[in-house]
């Protein structure tokens, strides 16, 4: 039976395998199956793998994007260049096995931000710094919207929460949480920024999909915002990632 999967901690918000069994179901592929496969480290992934011989391709999510790099024995030009990756296709050629890295978040995010209207904003501030927050970056960048991110941890790239001030938000019209948080079950978590200076003239993104609308939209549309979550985001870089996965194999 081929198998597909997500590798990533925790998983269980997860509606992927939901979104790969319409696939199936679209394409009539009824002994292929989808699974979620938690890691508690990624140096796990080279077990598994080896554990579930028809095992074809996986997806990637929090917190692997990155750490995933260097397992990899090849990555795509463009998930080099971001230096994250969300898909791996999986080729087994005798006793051999070859991981192959792609990006499909870029995809999926530049689908979201035509869908939310906002492919014209002039300034973002991107909240969060890792593997999601590099592809929004990249997208940004391209459609030539100048950006700030926001981190736990700034440095000379990134500003702190705590540096968000009312100039920088009505500045920044355009605000994305790249972070996992408010995301099922932690639903009462929201990166804490100052919802009051937020207002009818912003657009808000959370690429979170679960819960639909997180107490991060919820707090931004109070004051007037247009809140958009991860859900296109979510099935347009499925689709991107299934034709990889048909393509490799």
């Amino acid at each position: 039976m081929p198998l597909l999967g997500l590798i990533g901690t925790p998983l269980g918000h997860s509606k992927s395998p939901e979104l790969f069994a319409d696939i199936f179901r679209q394409e009539n592929l009824v002994d292929w199956e989808y699974r979620l496969f938690p890691l508690s480290h990624i140096n796990k992934l080279t077990k598994l793998i080896e554990n579930q011989p028809t095992l074809l391709g996986l997806n990637v999510t929090i917190p692997y994007k990155t750490d995933i790099l260097p397992l990899l024995d090849y990555i795509a030009p463009d998930a080099l260049e971001l230096g994250a990756v969300n898909t791996i296709s999986i080729r087994r050629q005798d006793d051999k096995i070859k991981l192959i890295g792609y990006n499909t978040d870029t995809y999926g995010f530049e689908a979201l931000l035509i869908s939310a209207k906002a492919e014209k904003t002039e300034k973002a501030l991107v909240l969060g710094s890792g593997g999601a927050a590099k592809a929004v970056c990249h997208v940004l960048k391209k459609r030539g919207i100048r950006y700030t991110v926001v981190s736990r941890n700034p440095n000379k790239y990134h500003i702190s929460y705590a540096d968000i001030d009312y100039e920088i938000l009505r500045s920044h019209l355009l605000v994305i949480n790249t972070t996992p948080l408010g995301m099922h079950p932690n639903t009462e978590s929201f990166p804490p920024i100052p919802f009051q200076y937020i207002s009818s003239s912003h657009i808000v993104i959370d690429l979170v999909y679960n819960p639909e609308s997180t107490l991060f939209m919820e707090k931004a549309t109070n004051y007037g915002a247009k809140a958009f979550n991860g859900m296109i985001m979510l099935h347009k870089q499925a689709e991107k990632a299934w034709n990889i996965f048909k393509q490799e194999n």
